[in-house]
């Protein structure tokens, strides 16, 4: 990442001086830190999409990660689709959370993606009543993740970035009809295809094409 945001630079600076044993910070600006405060910052993310959900405006999420098994923000999830938060999780490999049970996750999906890629990146869509909002980084939604090791999750906070994150790039996997594998309320996994005159989109060879241009 390249910013010239003196918040963030700061920000930095004082993850630094904590990983050095030279600070114990405990308040960041703009930066979501683990151990210190990934879990309460994205926790009040969640109750906001909540929030306005309960007001009658419409709540999204879009977590695109590697695993989900932390037991906090499953049941947050749960709590979000309750109150009628759209999630949509894109989860490479492990994932402890069960959608599409009634009265419980109706209104989540999870998606998983095998393919070339190893698709280390982590992002973090809000939809915040359409100010909307996406943080990349290192974390998964896992204890060790959250609690136990230093991750650090940065705002996206160019409204042309945000855009082109939600729809060329978090839209694109969204829209996978050769990779994709959706979750079952049991927990079984079902290969998703194309349906009759629908495009066939492989998401990462579609990603490999935009870069060769």
């Amino acid at each position: 990442m390249f910013t010239c945001d003196e918040q963030i630079g700061a920000d930095a600076t004082d993850l630094f001086n904590y990983l050095t044993g030279y600070s114990r910070k405990e308040n960041y600006r703009k930066l979501l830190v683990a151990p210190v405060n990934i879990r309460s910052r994205m926790e009040s993310l969640i109750d906001r999409e909540i929030e306005h959900c309960m007001k009658g405006e419409k709540g999204n999420l879009i977590f695109k990660i590697n695993h989900l098994i932390d037991k906090g923000m499953i049941q947050k999830l749960y709590q979000a689709s309750r109150a009628g938060v759209k999630v949509d999780l894109l989860v490479r490999g492990i994932c402890g959370l069960r959608p599409g049970i009634k009265g419980v996750s109706d209104n989540i999906s999870v998606t998983s993606i095998v393919g070339r890629f190893l698709e280390h990146s982590r992002i973090y869509y809000f939809r915040n009543r359409g100010n909307e909002e996406i943080y990349l980084g290192s974390a998964d939604l896992m204890p060790r993740n959250i609690d136990r090791r230093v991750e650090v999750l940065f705002p996206v906070q160019d409204p042309n970035i945000i855009v082109q994150i939600r729809d060329q790039i978090l839209g694109i996997y969204m829209k996978d009809n050769l990779k994709t594998r959706r979750m079952q309320p049991d927990g079984s996994y079902v290969r998703v295809h194309p349906e009759k005159n629908a495009e066939p989109i492989d998401s990462q060879a579609w990603f490999i094409k935009q870069i060769k241009g």
